[in-house]
């Protein structure tokens, strides 16, 4: 009769202790893995912004008369969605393999800082 009762008295107070110390430490841990995605998910959402620029001034350059397809810096840095200011500038060149200047290359690139400096750069050719 004396071990019924020792069996459903429930659990001592040191099974209690390590089920909350093991507990503890797995918030931890998921805790950490929030901070990381988080800042993961920060970082994709500002490179898709500046991919975002860099595609814009590629398309404004491929619709403007050829004269005008030279290179160049924004004047102020681009305010994004996110609240981070981009620098975009834009390097045309001749193709040396293009005959009477009707292929340029283009290189665009598109810098900002979230705590680091990060850049972008996208490579392109425009054809007359």
């Amino acid at each position: 009769m004396n071990d019924s009762i020792k069996s459903t008295r429930g659990f001592s107070l040191i099974e209690i202790l390590i089920a909350i110390v093991i507990l503890s430490i797995s918030l931890l841990g998921l805790a950490a893995l929030m901070v990381t995605t988080t800042q993961n998910n920060s970082f994709g959402a500002h490179m898709s912004e500046a991919t975002t620029f860099a595609q814009d001034m590629l398309e404004r350059l491929r619709v403007s008369p050829w004269e005008k397809v030279v290179s160049g810096k924004d004047p102020l840095p681009i305010a994004g969605s996110t609240g981070i200011n981009y620098d975009r500038n834009w390097v045309v060149s001749p193709n040396p393999i293009s005959p009477n200047d009707t292929l340029r290359t283009v290189t665009i690139t598109v810098k900002w800082n979230d705590k680091t400096d990060h850049s972008i750069s996208v490579l392109s050719a425009i054809y007359k």
